[in-house]
């Protein structure tokens, strides 16, 4: 049973916020309780529900007391019963606690791992992957920094992906991706296999993460280019060294202001990021041996072309609709890695 002194203080924060809102408050505080109010509202939702089914069932348990209404009650009461455990584990999903940044957009980076030009190929595949499924659900994909291999694979690949629910729906890819496949480079018709990493980082608004500006160096330089027109004529380039921690990021869009705005934020991120694993010790040592350093024995996840098949180790998914997959159905994979996310939760409260 869940603890109803908890439900009626969710239930008394998410009137008083609705009151408030009807009120008009001040133009100062009517994002936080905006955000508030939605955060609640799904789940003011369940609870109202929850406590519906609980009053229907003590409603018909009366009811068996009463000669007239006793036959209906006996007909109503095992199907409420039979109900009420769906009911409250859906209301237990939505107490657990909110990781703080489901909600932001996401910084992307790939990178090919071991397998050389296949691995870079291979990376190019996976942004693939993941801008099919931005679109299906309507996010915008903004390109930060792309470097391409001469075969059309990437060298490194940074972008934002700015929509609802974002980092939400994409933390849990990162780690290394392991491809099973006959590459396009080779004669012999031979299966091999390569690797690259993908992380995941929310983005931080300045709120989250300070930096002093005596923290940061600047420097501008030529942006590198395809060759002949194509090449930046300007020293448009941005990179940011941040001095206490030795990150350093680029930025090559073709305005140096832009520059300084999107290597900024990809700085936040990461620093944010670090800071949120430096909290949370668990998550930090997750995330490194998820992330790794690229080997192809360091895998969460393996892309088997000869199969069709998709396996998800660390929740022994398997699925065989490799092609859909990689043209951006990822939904089944991302519901079932939160679904099992969620269980840990729910036994680390229930323990």
């Amino acid at each position: 049973m869940i603890p109803m002194d908890t439900l009626a203080q969710i239930t008394g924060r998410y009137e008083y916020i609705e009151a408030q809102l009807n009120a008009g408050p001040k133009a100062s505080e009517i994002a936080a309780l905006t955000r508030e109010y939605s955060e609640l509202t799904p789940v003011a939702e369940q609870i109202a529900a929850y406590r519906q089914m609980l009053d229907d069932i003590a409603e018909a348990e009366t009811m068996l007391g009463d000669p007239e209404m006793k036959e209906l009650a006996e007909e109503e009461l095992p199907a409420l019963k039979a109900s009420l455990p769906e009911l409250e584990h859906s209301l237990r999903l939505a107490l657990l606690p909110k990781d703080s940044a489901d909600a932001k957009p996401a910084i992307l980076e790939i990178r090919p791992g071991t397998g050389g030009d296949e691995a870079a190929l291979f990376a190019a595949d996976l942004f693939g992957m993941y801008q099919r499924y931005a679109e299906a659900r309507g996010w915008k994909v903004e390109i930060i920094e792309q470097q391409m291999t001469e075969l059309g694979g990437l060298k490194e690949l940074t972008a934002r992906i700015v929509g609802e629910n974002v980092f939400a729906r994409l933390k849990y890819e990162s780690g290394v991706h392991r491809v099973q496949r006959v590459p396009s480079t080779e004669s012999g018709g031979r299966i091999h296999t390569s690797a690259a990493t993908v992380a995941v980082l929310p983005e931080a608004e300045d709120v989250d993460i300070d930096i002093p500006a005596t923290d940061i160096r600047i420097d501008t330089m030529r942006a590198s280019g395809s060759g002949g027109q194509h090449v930046n004529t300007t020293d448009s380039a941005v990179r940011i060294t941040h001095l206490p921690t030795g990150l350093i990021v680029t930025s090559s869009e073709k305005s140096q202001h832009r520059n300084r705005e999107i290597a900024m934020s990809v700085l936040r991120a990461r620093l944010y990021e670090a800071e949120r694993a430096r909290i949370d010790g668990e998550r930090s040592a997750d995330r490194k041996a998820q992330v790794g350093s690229g080997d192809r024995s360091e895998r969460i996840r393996t892309y088997n072309f000869p199969q069709g098949r998709m396996s998800d180790h660390r929740i022994n998914l398997t699925l065989y609709k490799l092609d859909a997959i990689l043209g951006g159905d990822l939904d089944e994979t991302i519901d079932a890695l939160t679904a099992d996310a969620q269980a840990h939760q729910l036994a680390e409260m229930e323990a």
